[in-house]
This record gives C-alpha cells, structure tokens and sequence, in this order.
C-alpha cells in the first residue's frame, strides 16, 4: 500500500537535495510535486491543497539549524502534516460496558461481516473479552451463514434469528442473550446495500436508536478511493457514526480514502483490514502510517506484531536448546508457524526501513514457505529430532516426498545449520541470553 505515494514524494524531496537553505522558489517547487503525488493518490483536491499551503507555511516560517538539511526539514514537516491530516493519534474503540454494543454499518461488500469476524477474534484473543456476533442482515442469506462460519473458526457465538424480518427486534434480543450469558462484547453486523438508499439509512437508523450503541463504525473499502470518501460523509449525515474501518488497505489502493477521510468527516480511522486472515486486523495510528508512506518504515508496529507471537515459556525452552545444539527442524518449523501469524510477508518487510522501497517490484508469496514446510514434513520425526543423519538416500526420498529436488534439500540443510551456528554464536553458548531479563534458567 502507497507504494507509489511514497516514491511520488520521494522524488519531489530531491528538489531541495543539496540546496544549502529553504526558499519560496524551491518550497513552491517542491510543494508543487508533493501536491500531484497527492492528487496521483486520489486524495481530494481541496484537502491536498490545504495540506501543501499549511506545509509551505511552516517551511518558510521554520529557521533551519546548521546540522539539519533542508530536505529533512522538509520531510519532517510533511510527516507532522500527513500525521494531523490523519487524524494524529490512535484512538481505540470504546468497549467498556456490560455488555459493550458496537454497531456496524457500511455498503454491501464493504467487508463488515468480515471485519466483525476480526474485530471478535481480536477482543477475544488480545483484549480478554467474551464477544457475541449478531447477524442482523435479514436480507441476505449467506451473511448469515458467514458470520456462523467465522464465528466458528474463532470459538465466538453466533446470535441469528432466520425467521425474523426486524433487525430491531434481532438486535434487542441480542442483547439479552448476551446478558444471559456473559458475553461482554456484542458486535451487531448489519445489512448492507450496493447503493445508499432511504430504506436502508431508515432501517439502520433505527437499530441504532432502539439498542444505544457504544459506538457505531463505518466499514469501508478502501480501494474505492473517493467513493469511499463520499460514501462516509453520507452515511455520517445520517448516523453520525464515531469511527472508520478501513479494509483491503494490503490490496492495490492509492491511499487517497485514508489521507482525506478524517478530514471530510472529522472521525478518526481505528483500525485497517490488512489481509484475508482473521489475524490481519491493525490498529490505525497515523504517525506509523506517515512513518510508512514517507518510506520510514513501521519498527513499532512490527516489534507488537512479534510480541503478539511471542510466548516467554516457549522462549526459554527455544534458548535452552540453542545453547545446547539441540535446535532442530521441528523447532525450525514453529519458528516458520509464528512468523507467518505475524501477517503477509511483504508488508511485515515494508516495516523495516528501507527494504518497502527495495521489495516494491518484488513478488513476495505469502506461501513463501510452502517449499520449506513441504520438505520439513517430508522428513520422518527422528530426521526431524536428528538432522545429522539425513544422508544422500534420505535426502532424495524427502526430495521426492516434498515434490523438490534433491539441490533444494541440500539448500534448506546447509542453511539450517548455518541458522544454528549463528544461533549459538549469538546466544554465547546461553551466557549472553542468561543475562537478559526473564531469560535466566
């Protein structure tokens, strides 16, 4: 995402490369370039306009110190700038209540079932709580049967009524039925519409004020663009709904609905679908997003996404065996299983700066480990245990059984074992890990 954003401005940066001090010429040159990044971005004409004028403001009036290039000036002015232009700060969703209700809306497609689905996972696994899906698109056969099929796959339950019409009505008894059963989260998935229209306003208008929600979030695609943005002032006129989703923000979009959005109706974005899986759900925090954009990278959102994985008991055991040599392929193979939780590889790498604009025109699979495990697997549990006595026979009948060749194998062992002397080295024989905090034996 905003790949061509970021390189969009990179390149307008480079005007005040090697100037020795900011000036109106090489600001408005500049500016200029920034502007059509924006614009090339589908971000609202005015909105980018605004943006470039505040920017130009700043440089001009900012006294440039000795050790600071213009053009770092520069591009820590637009970071602030597109930061505030987001919204400036994470805002969470307001789930506190007994039960909490948060009421959902959006267009048909838009991915509100799934974000519901998500949104459940997220609450039940990393925030404690006891969430409840409620179906309430009557009209549509199958959003019920995919809320029953996600809510499944994540252990939460399912409220539905088939032979009820009133979304009201399912919503309020809903709502008891949470109660009944202490389920502190309920998260109320409604019908959406390939178009607004007044029937479907009226109807959600009036879910909303039969149950009070917590808050009411508008889910979005955000490779509409300004449709996207369009279509949230309008539903805001109508609901006046407390925050943003933004989903399929991992697909090939512009970026133009998150940069503008905030502005045009004033309500933070919280959270952004990144993915297919129910684990690619991210809490929005714009100066991260700036960070991103200006090919900064993202170090903090990748350390959470690590410490989300990361089991301190599994950690010790991992070290133990390090230190000992004992590291071995099933080993290996969990490590493989926890990276790919973390989310889509690509974007995991676009987060450490530098390498987002290295991998741009790399085709990154997210089955990028689906040689490695099929080699893993092919192996029996004493080869997997005991590396060392995969001989040439052995390698090519894991070669055979993987559907690799035998070079392939030969690549995966060198590099294991490349991987666990650089293990051992690092973890000084266990002394150095034995120093760190929660790492003593």
């Amino acid at each position: 995402m905003f790949e061509n954003l970021s390189e969009r401005l990179e390149r307008s940066f480079k005007v005040l490369k090697g100037q020795g001090k900011i000036t109106e010429l090489n600001v408005a040159e500049t500016l200029k370039e920034v502007r059509r990044a924006l614009l090339d971005a589908d971000v609202n004409y005015k909105i980018a306009k605004d943006f470039t004028n505040r920017v130009k403001e700043k440089a001009l009036g900012m006294n440039v110190l000795t050790a600071v290039k213009p053009g770092q000036m520069m591009v820590k002015i637009v970071h602030d700038e597109l930061a505030a232009l987001m919204g400036g700060h994470n805002v969470e969703v307001d789930v506190k209540g007994n039960p909490a209700v948060i009421l959902m809306s959006g267009l048909q497609g838009s991915g509100k079932t799934t974000f519901s689905g998500k949104f459940a996972n997220l609450l039940k696994n990393k925030k404690g709580k006891k969430p409840l899906l409620v179906a309430c698109d009557v009209y549509r056969p199958a959003a019920i049967e995919q809320l029953k099929v996600l809510g499944e796959q994540i252990g939460v339950p399912v409220y539905s009524d088939e032979a009820s019409k009133d979304p009201v009505r399912i919503a309020g008894e809903a709502i008891k039925f949470a109660k009944a059963n202490g389920c502190d989260v309920v998260i109320v998935d409604t019908a959406g519409r390939l178009a607004i229209d007044e029937e479907m306003m009226n109807e959600i208008a009036a879910v909303k004020k039969a149950i009070e929600p917590n808050e009411t979030l508008f889910v979005v695609d955000a490779m509409t663009g300004q449709d996207a943005v369009n279509t949230a002032r309008e539903f805001n006129e109508c609901l006046d709904f407390d925050g943003v989703i933004l989903t399929k923000l991992d697909g090939d979009t512009r970026g133009g609905a998150a940069l503008s959005i905030r502005t045009v109706v004033n309500k933070p974005i919280k959270y952004v679908g990144t993915g297919e899986k129910l684990e690619a759900l991210d809490a929005f925090h714009p100066e991260r997003m700036a960070d991103r954009i200006l090919g900064m990278g993202d170090i903090v959102s990748l350390v959470e996404k690590a410490q989300e994985q990361f089991d301190a008991e599994e950690a010790r055991k991992l070290q133990k065996k390090i230190s000992r040599n004992q590291f071995n392929f099933n080993d290996f193979l969990s490590q493989i299983q926890q990276i790919k939780k973390m989310g889509n590889i690509k974007d995991l790498a676009s987060m450490i700066p530098g390498v987002g604009k290295a991998l741009k025109d790399v085709d990154i699979d997210d089955d990028a480990f689906k040689g490695v495990e099929a080699i893993i697997y092919s192996m029996t549990p004493k080869e997997r245990e005991n590396p060392d006595i995969i001989n040439g026979s052995r390698r090519k009948r894991i070669a055979d059984g993987s559907g690799t060749t035998v070079q392939e194998v030969n690549r995966l062992l060198k590099q294991f074992e490349e991987s666990k002397k650089m293990m051992k080295m690092l973890s000084g024989g266990g002394k150095m890990m034995r120093r760190m905090p929660g790492m003593r034996r």
